[in-house]
Formats: C-alpha cells, structure tokens, sequence
C-alpha cells in the first residue's frame, strides 16, 4: 500500500490518464499484451543457495542458509522455515531503512505461506534429533530494484535458491550415540533440500473496469491499479494460496479465470527454473572436477617439471660422460693406430719377424685409420706368441737399438760382453734357481 501510494504520489494525472486508455485499448506502456509476462533471467552465485532473478527491470536476490536449533514444542521432529525481506533506498526512494514496512512484511507472508501451507519442503528430513535438535532453514531476500512485481521475482528467486541449497550431512555418535557430528563439505556431500512441488506466485492487477486484468503489473501500472490477487499454485494445477490485499472487490468468475491463467504460467516458470538448476548443477559438477583435476594438474605438473630437470641432468651428465669417454676412445684408437703404423714400418725396415698378436682387447679392428688388408698380411707374417700388452707398450715405447752383428770367430774377449748382455736379459725369475737344483749342487760339493 505504502509502495502504491509513493507511485501514484509521483506520477501526474495526465500520465494516469495515458494508462488507462492504454490499457482500455488493450495496449500496455512496455508494449506488451494485457496477459503476457516479462522476461525472466535466473542466475546463481557460486555459493549454494544463492540465486538472482530479474523480472523485466525488476531485480531481486535471495540468499539461504541453515542452522542446528532446537524445534517448537509442538513439532519435535520437524525443522523450521523462515523468510526475511529487506527493501533497500537503492531500489526504490520511497524505501526507508531500518525497520521493514508493511510492504515488506506483506511480501514475507505471501512467500511463507506458499512454502508452508502447501508443504512444498520436506521439514521432517530435517529433523536430527527428536525434540533436541533440527536444521532452521532461513530465507533472506533482498530487493536491488523495483520496477514493479515484486512478488512475482522473490518468489521466483526464494524458489530457485532453495534448490541449490545443500545443507551439511550429519551424523551421530559418541558413547550414548546423541552426539551429532556436523561433516564439512570436503569430508562428505553436503545434502539437497527435499523439495516436492513449486508453488509459483501470479500476480494480477485490477483497475476500475471490471473487465480489464492484467498479468505481471509494472511500477508504473500499479499507481494506477485499483485492486490486486496474488494466487499461488504449482505445475499440477494444486492451489497453495491466494492473497487479495484489499482494493476494489473481484467477481468470482474473475477469480476463476484469473486460476487457469496463473495455472499456464505456473507450469512455464516452473520449466524455466528446472532448466536453470540443472545448468547450475552442471556447471558445479564440472567445476568440481576441475578443481581437483586443476590441483593434480599442477602437481603432476611441478612434478614433471623437476622430473624433466632432473633427467636433463642426467642425459647432460650422461652426454658428458660419453663425450669423455669418446675422446678418450678416439685418443687410444689413435695411439693405437700410430703404434701399429710405427711398429709395421719397423718391421719392413728390419725384416725381422717379431712376435704380434692382435693388440690390446680395447682395440677396434672397425677403426678407421687400420687398414684391414695390411693388418691380414701382418698377421699372417707373425707367429702365434702372446706376449702381454705392457710389454707390447713398453717395445714401442722403448727407443729401438741398433741390431748388433754377430761373429763366429771371436775371441774371448769379444764373448765377454755378450755373456753380460744376456745376464742383463735375464728376468727376476730366471735368478731364482729352483730349490732342486740348489740340492744337487749342494750334494756335488759336498761328494768333491
């Protein structure tokens, strides 16, 4: 009423006039017809239980949460449910802050009794212990900006938060088994509200013909409007309430048509909000999963990444090491190669056949400074000896002497020097002398 009076406060009687006649032309200011809806858009916030609704230009917000109380006296196992309304000066100059008018006390009431009386939520599920404990579901809405209807869009948003709610799951235990563990979100599922039905909220305004009825009123119509009818029913035609606020008086066929329309648009809204709720749990599921994928993700990733440094340490490691031990191959194959061509050419020089065995078990015959025919042809020049490789290194590391001539008619003095060559000849093993052979010189003293 305070709403109504602050519009026709505002507005000139000339611009009544327009309205009117508009209206008596079956014509509206907004261009649309006497019984066509606005354009309805539902949004959800991130939290659960959170839902925006803008009815043409009319914006509204409701927020749900819940709490463990103790249940009235008279309904020890069933919860509770509570609607609170706030009219804020940003949506409308004629709201005043503070304490809430009778418009919105009135809007809380319609609300309520739709949810309630028609028993669209379960309050048995959220009973947890008889008579001690139940979940107190509160309701909060919030008017952003009048542009007419409010009913209509809070009741619409209080619908469509109540859907996405989820109260936390709880279970009992302790030694009596009556102490009630409240799990987070992260341990269990938080749980959906049971709901049974949508009871949708028409609302009708009335002017001073009796025969001109529109549906979904805006700002401007309802300083004209002379009576409105809230009726509130669900998608299977079931009535839940009906609100006639005073005004001009309604006849009853009026009031039966206004039912079967409210019944058709019931069943539209009802389809828009399913729609809406199963794209928001949609997109929820996929968010969830991508939370806990996007967290994986990152530690594979970091893992990954240390794992891939760590392997490129080593491959450079590995690199390094294969690069030393390659030139350390490509030195030895190449001293290798110069020993043999030396060596070779000694030979030709000499014409002396020395012992030869293929080299050191290092060597490759695959090389490429080793030439395979000169190699078989030295081969099968040289006997089968096997002498060690440290010797052979050590003969082509030793400089070469001059081979020295041997005469058969030499005196005694010539014989000399030889005999001390071959003792210096001699090994460390040829001065042992067997302990047999000691005996045996021993005895021939001993007997002379």
């Amino acid at each position: 009423m305070e709403q109504r009076l602050a519009n026709s406060w505002r507005l000139t009687v000339n611009e009544k006039k327009f309205i009117e006649s508009a209206l008596q032309s079956e014509l509206r200011v907004d261009g649309r017809g006497p019984l066509e809806y606005r354009k309805l858009s539902i949004k959800f916030g991130r939290d659960d239980g959170s839902a925006e609704v803008q009815l043409g230009e009319t914006r509204v917000m409701s927020f749900v949460s819940a709490q463990l109380v103790q249940p009235y006296r008279d309904r020890p196992n069933e919860g509770t449910l509570s609607i609170f309304t706030e009219f804020s000066p940003m949506a409308d100059p004629s709201f005043e802050p503070g304490r809430p008018g009778e418009s919105a006390v009135e809007l809380g009431r319609i609300i309520d009794r739709g949810l309630r009386e028609s028993r669209a939520i379960d309050t048995e599920s959220l009973c947890i212990l008889s008579a001690k404990l139940v979940w107190a579901i509160r309701i909060d809405i919030h008017i952003l900006d009048n542009a007419g209807n409010l009913v209509d869009a809070a009741n619409i948003s209080a619908l469509a938060s109540l859907l996405t709610f989820r109260r936390p799951e709880c279970s009992l235990g302790g030694e009596d088994g009556q102490q009630v563990v409240v799990h987070p979100p992260e341990v269990r599922e938080p749980l959906p509200l049971i709901i049974h039905h949508l009871p949708i909220a028409v609302t009708f305004g009335f002017f001073s013909n009796e025969n001109l009825v529109v549906m979904d009123p805006t700002y401007l119509e309802e300083s004209v409007m002379t009576g409105r009818m809230t009726v509130t029913v669900n998608a299977n035609g079931d009535v839940c309430a009906i609100q006639k606020p005073g005004g001009q008086g309604v006849f009853q066929r009026v009031i039966m048509h206004c039912l079967k329309l409210a019944h058709v648009k019931a069943g539209d809204i009802t389809t828009k909000i399913k729609d809406a709720v199963e794209i928001y749990n949609t997109e929820r599921a996929l968010r969830k999963i991508k939370r806990h994928s996007s967290s994986v993700a990152v530690d594979v990733c970091g893992t990954a990444a240390r794992l891939g440094e760590k392997q490129n340490q080593l491959d450079g490691d590995k690199d390094a090491s294969h690069l030393d031990q390659g030139k350390l191959k490509d030195e030895m194959n190449f001293m290798e190669c110069d020993a043999t061509s030396s060596e070779v050419q000694s030979n030709k020089s000499d014409g002396v056949s020395k012992n030869f065995i293929g080299g050191p078990s290092s060597w490759d015959p695959y090389s490429e400074c080793v030439n395979s025919d000169l190699l078989k042809a030295s081969l099968a020049s040289r006997g089968p000896s096997a002498p060690s490789k440290q010797k052979d290194s050590r003969r082509q590391t030793k400089p070469e002497e001059p081979p020295q001539e041997i005469k058969t008619d030499s005196s005694p003095i010539d014989t000399a020097p030889t005999a001390e060559q071959n003792k210096e000849g001699k090994t460390l093993k040829d001065a042992v002398k067997p302990k047999n052979r000691r005996k045996k010189r021993a005895s021939s003293n001993n007997g002379s």
